[in-house]
């Protein structure tokens, strides 16, 4: 998952000042610095202002879905200024996640499946490949790690929705549609890919 803005379009716009580099570098670096768990953000526009001493900043975030979210503050600083409104905007983004995920929290108990156990073996085994033809015997393999998974009835938008908004490499589901399971899974280009079992 992205955890950092990559090449996101920012435009810093300052009225009734010179804008600086450090002033436009400094309100960049902040909104690049914003973490990216949801939603997505596609364009961002930082508006300083200053009038009779008040440095006023409001930042308006285009972002996927169809989601703006903005936020405004003034101080005395104008730096100060753009760390509170990056601070509203943070919380502006983690509340619409909060919201997004008790929307999609399901209401009835729903099949589960289980996850195939993991099969790690010991280090000594890397030793034994050098001497693959005095093994008599396959290695033991470990348990590491076993998961249950909800296994759910959504759209393939809403699959992606939820793929975006977990750290999970993929997401198995039922698709609504046409009632077969499905795995989606994000491949190293960024696309998504469905590989139907």
């Amino acid at each position: 998952m992205q955890t950092v803005n990559a090449n996101t379009p920012i435009t810093v716009t300052v009225r009734h000042e010179k804008v600086t580099d450090s002033l436009r570098d400094y309100a960049t670096k902040k909104i690049q610095g914003l973490h990216l768990d949801y939603p997505k953000i596609i364009e961002a526009k930082a508006i300083l202002d200053v009038q009779k001493n008040r440095h006023i900043v409001e930042i308006i975030l285009f972002c996927a879905n169809h989601i703006t979210i903005e936020a405004s503050s003034e101080s005395k600083d104008m730096y100060a200024s753009i760390d509170d409104t990056i601070s509203k905007i943070a919380r502006r983004m983690r509340k619409h996640k909060t919201r997004l995920l008790r929307k999609q929290r399901p209401n009835r108990r729903q099949d589960t499946i289980k996850h195939l156990d993991e099969k790690v073996f010991s280090s000594d085994f890397l030793d034994d490949l050098d001497h693959a033809e005095e093994l008599t015997h396959d290695p033991e393999p470990m348990i590491i790690h076993r998961e249950s998974y909800r296994l759910k009835t959504m759209l393939k938008e809403d699959a992606i929705l939820e793929l975006e908004l977990s750290e999970k490499p993929f997401v198995v589901y039922n698709n609504e549609r046409r009632n077969v399971t499905q795995i989606l899974y994000r491949r190293k280009d960024g696309d998504y890919a469905i590989i139907e079992p």
